[in-house]
């Protein structure tokens, strides 16, 4: 029988799918080790045992960077052949200004332009700051969002405080939202008011 992943397990597979979602293959163990804070390659090795076990993740030994990854709704995150393979045509997004509460997200008011993006998703926002530099995400890249309200821990995601849209990767506790950075100068954010709008699910650049 299945069992449920632990949180560092379930940042793991967080991790993987988001890097999947980005580059089109899975990460490897160092990357990984990176990602989530593990210096010790050898217990990341664990956690991907303990998740292959769990039927969370399959591996092939002989191939260090082909995972599958079990993600909601049935869908495999997969090789970069097999990405490749299935993905969708570039369709056009509307790239979102400012996003204010309690007005839709993709009301007329806040969409600046139509941008190309090879992403299954609902719209794009414009990154300003460095607070997620060590996922990967500069300031001024273009995130793709798909628009949803539930996320597994530590999945990024675009959430809405004080008015004010933040990407940062989210967390469940008894009191609702944390939202953590991936820039050790920033704080963990708190607060009753965070509302998840999003899921970050790729990531554009200006070369």
């Amino acid at each position: 029988m299945a069992t449920a992943p632990t949180g560092r397990q379930a940042e793991i597979l967080a991790f993987i799918e988001d890097h999947v979602e980005r580059h089109g293959y899975p990460p490897t163990v160092r990357e990984i080790g990176r990602g989530v804070g593990l210096a010790s390659p050898s217990t990341v090795h664990r956690h991907l045992e303990k998740l292959e076990e769990g039927g969370h993740l399959r591996r092939d030994p002989s191939k260090p960077r082909a995972m599958l990854v079990g993600l909601p709704g049935g869908r495999q995150a997969a090789s970069a052949k097999q990405a490749a393979s299935a993905a969708p045509a570039p369709m056009t997004l509307p790239l979102l200004g400012a996003v204010a509460a309690g007005a839709p997200i993709l009301a007329d008011e806040h969409v600046e332009d139509h941008v190309a993006a090879p992403f299954a998703a609902d719209y794009l926002l414009r990154v300003q700051g460095d607070s997620m530099v060590n996922a990967g995400i500069l300031d001024g890249d273009l995130v793709a969002v798909k628009q949803q309200d539930d996320v597994r821990d530590g999945q990024i995601v675009v959430a809405l405080l004080e008015d004010e849209a933040t990407v940062k990767r989210a967390y469940r506790e008894s009191g609702g939202v944390r939202l953590e950075a991936e820039n050790e100068a920033y704080d963990p954010i708190r607060s009753p008011d965070i509302r998840v709008i999003g899921r970050v699910v790729g990531v554009m650049r200006d070369l």
